[in-house]
């Protein structure tokens, strides 16, 4: 009928049949749907079917024309019995809720329809509809035949989803267009959108309230339509002020957080309608826009979504709809720093496209706005001042995030809205860029450039050619750019270089150039995410190449010499494509030469991405195509074999790059012609698949799988196979080889399994020291993961392989499965079964063990009575019996078997064979019926694999096992829930019902694990649930939570403990599934009020549970917690929003606040603490108010403030209370949980009141906080009060602390009413002072109300628009004099440390001391005579905690000098303060004190007070150093850096003083240069290495780039190579500090001009490449390079490495103990160090004119060289012939050393003369064969 005329007039021939076809149909499917109950896949297409059935009767209805009239006819036609029959079956569907809400949403529709065409008259057709919605149908006014027809419609308990649906209906099929229905019409409106109000509170499932948004839509476009010809009523019914729009906003406000995005989009929907709406009831062609921003109702919208935070991401939505109603004129009139308010939340991933979208359309508008009013081009000035600027300062000054998420969303946006903006960004930041260059912690002026001109690029703002965007920046700053210290400036150059909007666009020469020089330095990334940018951005670079490439490649045939576009006519095609083919080869070869021995895992990582990317692009052609590079062609042997060692790497990402990248390349490149290699290799990986290492095992799965994809498993393998001979034909052969050689290969591991296992049964330990299974079974698993196993042509050799796969896993599941179900399987070590001591060990054992099964929450663990204990005979029996046994491993060697090995052999095991059974059932075809030709795997077989995986899962303890059993049986569950045999369908559910049944009726006999958190029963559960299919009802969901919540709940039975924590732990789970999305939510209050009570039950393990449960929940309602702050703004909601998503904990929690209310705070004075107190305080505290929460609400909580205030009075009992009662009431927060908060502020414990206040601070709105505080401030007693209580007072204090502190983090903080309201809170707390005087006995209240003085100064000690600060004016510093005066800093202490409250009072009150003294500094100038207390007398207080606050502030002000931040100097209170620091530092004994001592005499100029040590301290200025070097050589670590610091500041001071001065510290140099030494080694703390590489940077120009050395060369040499130390260290900052003492050493006048990167910010990378170069430049300055360069050959040769430790290493017996931790540098790279090295001393060798080195010199380098040649030769030789697999570590160092040596036999054979000047620079891509047979007698030869 879809227009074709011929259809429709022949349905309309036989509208008849038709419509009887499709009654008939619908009753068929439903009695068919009926039958298949439980059968989901059956059911799934019939649901299908019946919804292809409603929508065809929907379009008869719709277009057939012979039913236009059809209420005309009479009731016995055929016709109109059809009618009447489809709209029965369809009123049926829409009230049966077993059907899916698709197909009643489509009954709604269709109901309507139908009505709408057989009701007669029209007019009554709304009023009709109107009674069904509001079930008040009048049943003797309706016809008969509808009565009949939707009997089940016109009751008064019709389900809330039927009217739903029947409202979407009345929207959808009626017409509301041109006021066609009249008043009726407009009264259905009406009635429809109060029903759908009504079901907003009812309605909890998400996908009805998914339906409901998009209805509540369509009801607003519905009004839109009516209004336009509506009569005044409906428009005073439907403007702003009316309820229904106040309705409408309520409910966007409570959804517009919702979690489901789809449902955040119809809340924008909805309030852009609303906006419509109101501008058509208030005109009737609508208002201008500034009329319309001056409306009432729009200026209050407006204003209160400006005072929202920014954090809601609904406010974002709602001001973009508000910018395209009004313009944004009108908002930055009321907000202009608008723009960088929403910059600055930038930073935050979940706002970014909220607040780039409302940018977008901010700025749009204002551009349109000022275009249209401008007259000339001056706009744009104001345009970039309000969107431009705030971005630049941002990429500027920005944080990280806010630069990244900046740049990525909103650059773009702007560039393409004004392209023109580009060159007034760049001509901005071109002008800072050589001042702000940046730094490792900022991108600075060149990283912002990088970033505008990267994104113009991207998006096409910049003209092609390079030579045309140049201009813009230098090559030189790209450069720079491409070796940044920060890593973003780093990967933006090179997005500028490779990313284009063209993708054919030519690489130029230049940027081949950079990208070349970008790699070599780049590799070694430590970061994840920039590796991925690398990645990813040169793999569309080689797009480019390819792309352009064909153009090139049809320029050249066409021989055109004559283009159009300037850059292909530069040179011809030719040699452009013969640039690319040198530039992608030239890439390979580093890339290669990146994977030498040792490398990192970064480097590895990237190099063979890149690599797996070029093959990838550019594959070998077939046919015709050209193609400019092939990667085969750079492959030789040996880069294969490099590529083949990536598989010993320890790190599985590298090992799949590998194989990938080997699978790509041609067979040919990789064909095995050696027989013998062959074998080798694959007794390589049977031996790798029995090692105890876990990582072997991969290793071995990935050369198994190579040598069975690339056929070249060895022909020896059938020796191994005594059932099977291979017998392939020529034909299939990519198929059948592959299948042929996996099954040969699981056979043979099969084979050797089944032996292990054997030994394994008899000996547990034997096995976990010699031949761990796990394995074997990896290796068989990943096999068959690589197979296609639906489509195998072998099935009845399969068929047995199966068979016995099962069965091994059955038995090595038995094996291992007694450690991992042990009680504590940690520690167990198992016996042999042939030892009688043991057996009889294990008795006594199986006695004592821990009996943790169902009894265990219910009672105490009584051991067995013995009538006879011989401890003699278990002496003898348990003597030899240690926490480790001694079993002989393999060759014989005896070994230590742990319990961690044992342990560690078991769960692996379990795991494998856990993953081995869900890749069975995930990949084999499962047999239909029985003896199926095409099946594997029988209906028996998956029911032992499920009772295998749920036996474990129930019974495992070892949380390794059941977590990874959990993985496979998901597999297994997903398969079955597909499955079309009926009888394996419903096994999931089968397993449930069990499963929950013996749950609920657990008793100490069960088998079911009981451990704290019911190890693997909620992962099985789990399992069985997140399998089912989620477009269903999900009826096993929701019978299960009701079956838990049941349990989970409290009960009398004491029986029923072990089910309620057992039902609580599942919960847990279950709420934590991702997988269950929204369909969990709708539990989640019933899990809240089961996890509140269960925390007061008096069963440690059901609280336990408890407290999981709701840590869980909190998470789930209120998002992950990604803020340090305990209430993190993200991580709340308003009240409204909580209790409209769950509304029923709105009674529950109002109970449970009574009963708290009740207990806290009792008058007799005890301590009455309900369980339930903090539960609810972590509830209350994310909940807030916002300025959008409407006053009426169903959720009201006015009937519960008599209890509330009759308890705050029973606990207060004074006026003032009424005064917080009216502000309680004033603020729209729910006004009982604010009660609830004052109360629990005065409970006894001091952690409630604590909770209490900070919990309080989101319920009070920031406009009401002033009047809060001064209303708690008036309800504290006077001095006068007889009668008060220490904790009352405290509570209150802490919370006008806290929302004192919230209100001055405020946005007010700086305008006039912060200010004022400020100023009478002050006001206020001067009228409460007392409380912090000794009048007051209390310390703890002293201190917070201290505290409280001291944020009022904080925040009003600044003085405004010429007028003296307010607290001056209100005299506060007066009365703060006061208090300091007669505090116990001047008096003394008359209490002692057991004072309750003594050191927060301490660090209160000297907090309010220094600002004090600070306050009149600032006022006094030079006269500090009012001073109340003196830095001295502080400082020489007995109490640590005085001396440490007050030497922090002094050490900031000393650090803010000394680095040049303060715009002032240094308060002339701390001039000539130098005395007093020095002889604190001589009895200081407080570790930290006498830290924050050495630091602040660090800051210090030395000249102030190193002159003066003498008459101070009795000891000379060398003196001094002595000591303090002493201190750097003995102290810990931290004072020990701070000391190296201050050694070397005195140390830097003495060398920049005259001769004598420095002569007389020369002695004690040595011992400096020592001590730097000793603080760099890797296995320090970091702040040692961090002090050594800052002491370095300070001291550089004087002993490491010195044109005249002050040092001697060993000493000079010496620190420079700890600087090279620190450079290759694994920590980002050690490095990063080091790369400053670089930066530092290559800025001096005489060795600037040995690099073009002086005065940059360079990389740890390059710096360490430049660092090698200005130490060779100055050997030559100093001409020392005849004694210096034996030193750097021994760096080169690695002399400091004894290579007989190696040796050693070789030979001796391997122990391999697991969880044994070493210290491992995974960043730096040895050959990186030799390289560069190399490098530079060959240089440096071929250009100076130097003396040589003296023949005894050159002849012990030579003979130390030679001795390391030789014995490389013997120790390659003594290694076995797959040793780089084998002996991976030792082969390595081995091949390290060669390099080095290497190196190091060149350059002593150039020094000699017997090289020439164009010897090989160092390579490292050397293959193991050609290490072998090449380079090692070549260095004997050398010798």
């Amino acid at each position: 009928m879809e227009n074709f005329n011929l259809g429709i007039t022949s349905v309309n021939n036989l509208l008849k049949n038709a419509l009887h076809f499709l009654q008939r149909s619908l009753i068929e499917i439903s009695e068919e749907n009926r039958k298949f109950a439980g059968n989901h896949i059956v059911q799934t297409q019939l649901m299908n079917d019946l919804l292809v059935g409603m929508r065809v009767s929907v379009m008869l209805v719709q277009k057939a024309q012979g039913l236009q009239r059809i209420h005309l006819k009479i009731s016995s036609s055929p016709t109109w019995q059809s009618m009447c029959g489809l709209l029965s079956i369809f009123a049926k569907f829409l009230s049966d809720d077993n059907l899916l809400q698709t197909i009643q949403s489509t009954s709604g529709l269709t109901v309507i329809l139908f009505i709408k065409a057989m009701f007669h008259p029209p007019e009554k057709i709304p009023n009709l509809i109107s009674s069904l919605l509001l079930r008040s149908v009048d049943c003797t006014s309706i016809p008969e035949w509808f009565l009949n027809c939707c009997r089940s419609l016109c009751c008064a308990d019709v389900s809330e989803s039927a009217l739903l649906f029947l409202c979407q209906g009345t929207l959808t099929m009626l017409d509301w267009q041109n006021g066609g229905m009249g008043p009726s019409g407009e009264a259905l409106l009406l009635d429809t959108v109060h029903v759908l109000f009504t079901l907003s509170s009812q309605i909890k499932e998400s996908t009805l309230e998914m339906f409901l948004s998009r209805i509540l839509a369509s009801w607003t476009n519905s009004a839109i339509y009516v209004l336009q010809s509506s009569s005044s009523s409906l428009k005073d019914s439907l403007n702003g002020n009316s309820s229904i729009v106040r309705k409408l906003l309520e409910y966007v406000y409570t959804h517009w957080e919702h979690p489901l995005d789809a449902l955040r989009h119809q809340t924008k929907i909805i309030f852009r309608n609303i906006l419509q709406i109101h501008q058509l009831t208030v005109g009737e062609s609508g208002l201008e826009e500034s009329n319309l921003a001056a409306d009432h109702f729009i200026f209050e919208l407006t204003e209160s979504l400006l005072q929202l935070e920014w954090h809601i991401k609904g406010k974002y939505i709602c001001l973009g709809c508000l910018v395209d109603c009004i313009g944004v004129k009108h908002i930055l009139a009321l907000s202009k720093t608008i723009p960088s308010q929403i910059l600055e939340v930038m930073g935050d991933q979940s706002l970014v496209p909220y607040a780039s979208d409302l940018l977008e359309t901010m700025f749009k508008n204002h551009k349109s706005h000022l275009k249209a009013q401008a007259v000339d081009s001056t706009w744009i000035d104001e345009w970039h001042e309000t969107w431009v600027s705030p971005l630049l300062y941002i990429l500027c000054e920005g944080t990280l995030d806010q630069k990244s998420y900046v740049i990525d969303y909103y650059l773009p946006k702007l560039l393409n809205c004004n392209p023109e903006s580009l060159s007034y960004m760049v001509q901005i930041l071109q002008a800072s860029a050589d001042a702000k260059t940046g730094s490792y912690s900022s991108r600075g002026a060149l990283g912002a450039l990088m970033a505008c001109l990267r994104t113009a690029r991207a998006h096409g703002h910049l003209q092609s050619a390079t030579d045309a965007w140049g201009n813009l920046v230098s090559s030189a700053k790209i450069k720079q750019g491409l070796i940044h210290q920060h890593c973003q400036v780093r990967i933006d150059t090179l997005g500028l270089l490779c990313e284009s909007n063209r993708s054919t666009e030519i690489v130029s020469t230049e940027e081949m150039q950079w990208i070349q020089f970008f790699i070599t330095y780049n590799l070694n990334s430590q970061s994840p995410g920039v590796r991925q940018q690398i990645c990813s951005l040169l793999k569309k670079l080689f797009c480019r190449i390819r792309e352009s490439s064909q153009v090139l490649f049809k320029l050249e045939r066409s021989k055109s010499k004559h283009e159009p576009e300037n850059e292909l006519t530069r040179q011809h095609p030719s040699v452009s494509l013969q640039q690319y083919k040198n530039f992608m080869s030239s890439i390979c070869n580093s890339l290669f030469e990146a994977l030498f021995p040792g490398s990192s895992y970064p480097t590895r990582f990237s190099a063979l991405t890149i690599l797996g990317s070029i093959a990838e692009i550019f594959p070998v052609p077939e046919g015709q195509v050209q193609t400019v590079y092939q990667l085969n062609h750079d492959i030789d042997v040996g880069r294969f074999q490099t590529l083949m060692e990536c598989f010993t790497s320890t790190f599985e990402t590298v090992k799949i790059l590998a194989f990938d990248l080997l699978m790509k390349l041609p067979k040919t490149v990789v064909q095995f012609q050696d027989s013998e290699k062959l074998q080798g290799l694959f007794q390589a990986a049977l031996v790798l698949s029995t090692s105890t290492k876990p990582y072997d095992c991969v290793t071995a799965s990935y050369l198994l799988n190579f040598l069975i994809w690339r056929n070249a498993l060895p022909s020896s393998l059938s020796a191994y196979l005594k059932t099977y001979q291979v017998a392939c034909g020529d034909g299939d052969k990519s198929a059948s080889v592959v299948e042929s050689n996996t099954l040969m290969v699981i056979k043979c591991l099969l084979e050797n399994l089944e032996e292990e296992i054997s030994q394994a049964e008899n000996s547990l330990l034997q096995a976990a020291a010699s031949f761990p299974m796990y394995g074997r079974v990896h290796c068989i698993t990943r096999a068959l993961q690589k197979l296609s196993l639906n489509s195998l042509q072998l099935v009845s050799e399969w068929r047995p392989v199966v068979e016995k796969l099962l069965l091994m896993s059955y038995r090595l599941s038995a094996v291992v499965s007694p450690v991992i179900q042990s009680s504590s399987p940690e520690g167990l070590i198992p016996m042999d079964t042939d030892s009688e001591s043991a057996n009889r060990l294990q008795t006594i054992l199986s006695e004592i063990q821990p009996r943790d099964t169902n009894d265990y929450f219910n009672q105490a663990k009584i051991l067995k009575e013995c009538d006879s204990f011989d401890l003699e005979d278990l002496k003898a029996s348990v003597s030899n019996i240690d926490t480790s046994a001694e079993i002989k491993g393999k060759e014989g060697k005896t070994c230590d078997v742990t319990a961690q090995m044992v342990l560690v052999c078991c769960w692996r095991s379990m795991k494998e064979v856990a993953l081995l059974l869900g890749t069975l059932c995930q990949l084999l075809p499962m047999q239909s019926v029985p003896e199926s030709p095409d099946g594997l795997l029988t209906v028996e077989q998956v029911k032992e694999i499920g009772a295998h995986f749920k036996k474990h899962l129930l019974q495992s303890r070892h949380r390794g096992a059941f977590e990874l059993a959990y993985t496979g049986f998901v597999k297994l569950t997903e398969i079955l829930n597909r499955c079309p045999n009926v009888s394996l369908q419903k096994l999931p559910e089968q397993w449930l019902w069990n499963v929950l049944e013996e749950i609920k009726y657990s008793d100490p006999s069960s088998k079911l694990c009981a451990t704290r958190r019911s190890a693997g029963i909620p992962f099985y559960i789990q399992a069985l649930l997140a399998s089912e299919p989620k477009k269903g009802k999900m009826d096993l969901l929701k019978i299960t939570m009701k079956e838990l919540i049941s349990l989970a709940r409290p009960m009398d039975d004491s029986q029923s403990t072990v089910s309620q924590v057992h039902a609580l732990n599942i919960l847990r789970a279950l709420f934590r599934d991702t997988r269950l999305g929204e369909n969990i939510i709708p539990y989640v209050a019933d899990g809240a009020k089961a996890a509140i009570l269960g925390f007061t039950s008096p069963v440690w393990a059901v609280r336990n549970s408890s407290t999981l449960l709701f840590s869980t929940l909190i998470t789930r309602i209120f998002g992950v917690k990604r803020g340090k702050d305990e209430l993190f703004k993200k991580n709340t909601m308003t009240g409204s929003e909580f209790f409209s998503r769950f509304p029923e904990l709105y009674p529950f929690l109002l109970k449970q606040l009574e009963a708290v209310a009740n207990t806290v705070d009792s008058d007799v004075g005890e301590l009455n603490h309900h369980p339930s107190m903090f539960l609810l305080l972590l509830v209350l505290g994310r909940l807030y108010p916002s300025p959008m929460d409407g006053t009426c609400s169903a959720l009201s909580m006015a009937p519960f403030i008599p209890f509330i205030m009759s308890s705050w009075e029973q606990h207060e009992g004074c006026p003032d209370s009424a005064k917080v009662s009216c502000t309680a009431r004033r603020l729209k927060a729910p006004t009982t949980a604010f009660y609830f908060l004052l109360i629990c502020g005065h409970s006894p414990v001091y952690r409630s009141r604590e909770m209490a206040a900070r919990a309080l601070v989101p319920f009070v709105m920031i406009d009401e906080i002033p009047d809060t505080i001064r209303a708690l401030l008036a309800k504290l007693p006077n001095c006068t009060d007889q009668c008060f209580r220490q904790n009352h007072i405290h509570g209150t204090l802490l919370q006008v602390f806290h929302l004192l502190q919230a209100f001055s983090d405020s946005r007010y903080r700086m305008n006039a009413y912060f200010q004022q309201e400020l100023a009478d809170v002050a006001a206020c707390t001067k009228a409460k002072v007392w409380l912090a005087k000794r009048q007051n006995p209390c310390l703890v209240t002293r201190a917070v109300y201290i505290d409280i003085l001291f944020l009022l100064t904080r925040c009003l000690d600044k003085a405004t628009k010429g007028n003296q600060p307010v607290l001056d004016h209100l005299g506060f510093w007066e009365e703060v004099r006061k208090i300091i005066s007669g505090s116990e800093l001047i008096t003394g202490f008359p209490y002692t440390f057991t004072a309750p409250g003594l050191p927060q009072y301490l660090q209160s009150i000297t907090k309010l001391a220094i600002a004090a003294v600070w306050a009149v500094a600032a006022q006094a100038g030079e006269q500090t005579r009012d001073v109340p207390i003196s830095f001295s007398q502080l400082l020489e207080s007995p109490f640590p905690e005085v001396r440490l606050l007050t030497l922090e502030a002094l050490l900031e002000k000393f650090s803010a000098a000394a680095s040049g931040l303060e715009k002032k100097e240094l308060p002339s209170l701390l001039w000539n303060m130098g005395e007093t620091f020095l002889m604190l530092a001589m009895k200081e004994n407080h570790p930290e004190c006498f830290c924050k001592i050495l630091k602040i005499l660090h800051r210090m100029d030395p000249s102030e007070w190193l002159p003066h040590t003498e008459r101070y301290i009795h000891l000379t200025p060398k003196e001094f150093l002595n000591w303090t070097m002493d201190i750097a050589s003995n102290e810990r670590s931290e004072i020990q850096s701070v000391a190296l610091r201050l050694a070397s500041r005195v140390i830097a001071h003495h060398m920049g003083m005259c001769d004598q001065t420095r002569d007389s510290v020369a002695p004690k140099l040595k011992q400096w240069v020592q001590l730097v030494v000793s603080a760099c080694g890797d296995h320090l703390p970091t702040e040692s290495r961090l002090a050594a590489a800052e002491v370095l940077t300070s001291t550089a120009p004087f002993f490491l780039t010195n044109p005249h050395p002050i040092l001697g060369l060993q000493d000079t040499l010496a620190l420079w190579r700890c600087v090279f130390t620190l450079l290759q260290s694994e920590e980002q900052a050690i490095r990063d500090t080091a790369t400053e003492t670089v930066m530092t050493a290559i800025s001096q006048e005489n060795t600037c001009h040995s690099t073009e990167f002086a005065f940059c910010q360079v990389d740890a990378s390059i710096a360490l490449d430049l660092a090698l170069a200005v130490l060779c430049d100055l050997l030559q300055q100093w001409d020392q390079l005849a004694p210096g360069l034996p030193v750097l050959l021994g760096w080169l040769l690695g002399e400091d490495d004894d290579l007989t430790v190696c040796v050693e290493s070789v030979h001796q017996v391997e122990e391999d103990y697991l969880f044994e931790k070493v210290e491992v540098n995974f960043w730096a790279e040895t050959l990186i160090f030799v390289k560069f090295l190399y490098k530079h001393l060959f240089c440096l060798l071929s250009k100076s004119s130097w003396h040589p080195l003296s023949p005894e010199r050159l002849c012990h380098l030579q003979r130390t060289t030679s001795e390391q040649c030789h014995l490389l030769s013997q120790l390659f030789r003594e290694m076995p012939p797959t040793a780089e697999f084998l002996k991976t570590v030792e082969f390595t160092r081995l091949r390290i050393q060669e390099e080095r040596t290497l190196a190091c036999l060149r350059l002593l054979a150039f020094l000699e003369g017997k090289e020439k000047e164009d010897t090989l620079v160092l390579s490292t891509s050397d293959s193991v064969a050609e290490a072998n047979l090449l380079t090692v007698p070549g260095i004997e030869t050398a010798c």
